[in-house]
């Protein structure tokens, strides 16, 4: 069964278009794009890290939303006329990480013509969940 991806850019070209926004800032990276996931990589660093040494929970959830939002609108059939626009997003944090790197990958588990709903796993370096996330999305336009 084919992917929910309608267009397949470069990582070249999606790692482009993050430049001069939050998601450069914050050092992510997309990696890897899948038949029906989009994985990504953010440093757990000072720009990342909370006042007492911890990966600071926004940052968790700019690197889910940045994921599943990537995967979102990559699944639209015109990306000049429809845009996939978070609704909702939920994050539990579960474990801490102090440096290194966290993986996350965003996978569908709903695609929809109006909504979808994407399921956002951050994991550390020994591959231990971090946060789990699930980001709901609104499919703006015609």
């Amino acid at each position: 069964m084919a992917g929910p991806f309608r267009r397949r850019p470069s990582l070249d070209e999606i790692n482009q278009s993050n430049q001069g926004c939050s998601i450069e800032h914050l050092g992510i990276v997309v990696t890897e794009l899948g038949e029906d996931f989009v994985r990504g990589t953010m440093p757990v660093d000072k720009r990342t890290l909370q006042p007492y040494g911890l990966l600071h929970g926004g940052s968790s959830a700019l690197l889910a939303e940045t994921l599943a939002s990537i995967a979102g609108n990559l699944c639209m059939e015109d990306p000049f006329k429809q845009q996939a626009v978070g609704l909702e997003l939920s994050c539990n944090h579960v474990r801490a990480a102090t440096s290194g790197i966290v993986t996350g990958t965003a996978r569908p588990l709903h695609v929809g013509r109006s909504t979808q709903l994407w399921d956002i796993r951050i994991e550390d370096e020994q591959g231990r969940l971090v946060c789990a996330s699930r980001l709901t999305m609104a499919v703006r336009g015609s």
